[in-house]
This record gives C-alpha cells, structure tokens and sequence, in this order.
C-alpha cells in the first residue's frame, strides 16, 4: 500500500471522526432547543460560564434564539464538510 493511499485512508476516517462527533453535538443541540420551547413562560433560565461551576439567570428567549443559531451553524459545519 502506497503512503498516499494510507493518508487518504487516514484522512476519510479523520472526517468520519468529525461527521460522527458533529452529528453527536447536532442531536444534543436539538434536545436542548425542543427543552427551551417546551418550557412554560414563566420558567428561570440558568446559563453556565465558562470553564467554572457557576450558572446565571439568563433570559429565555434570547437563550433559545442563541441555542437556534448554533444548531444551524453546527448544521452548516456539516453539509460543508
């Protein structure tokens, strides 16, 4: 087997990788934004920062409209690899 069939090799099973963990990440977004559109309206909305263990009161509607945009720019990432 030549190297530049092994690197190809290599390479289709990097992206494989990828598709795998981007189709994983997509199915979890999506949980999260049916989670947000299901809840009534007077319900509290808790964001996590970053890298710590503390959550803030966040506004509902911005939350899901965030959590939107990135299941289609998660969406995006996937039809462009």
């Amino acid at each position: 087997m030549s190297s530049k069939s092994r690197d190809n090799d290599d390479n289709c099973e990097g992206q494989s990788a990828v598709k795998e963990e981007l189709n994983r990440k997509i199915k979890e977004q999506k949980v999260v934004v049916d989670e947000l559109s299901n809840l009534k309206k007077n319900r509290k909305v808790y964001i996590q920062q970053r890298n710590s263990n503390i959550f803030f009161l966040a506004d509902r509607s911005h939350t899901l409209g965030a959590c939107k945009q990135e299941l289609d720019d998660m969406k995006k990432d996937l039809q462009d690899i």
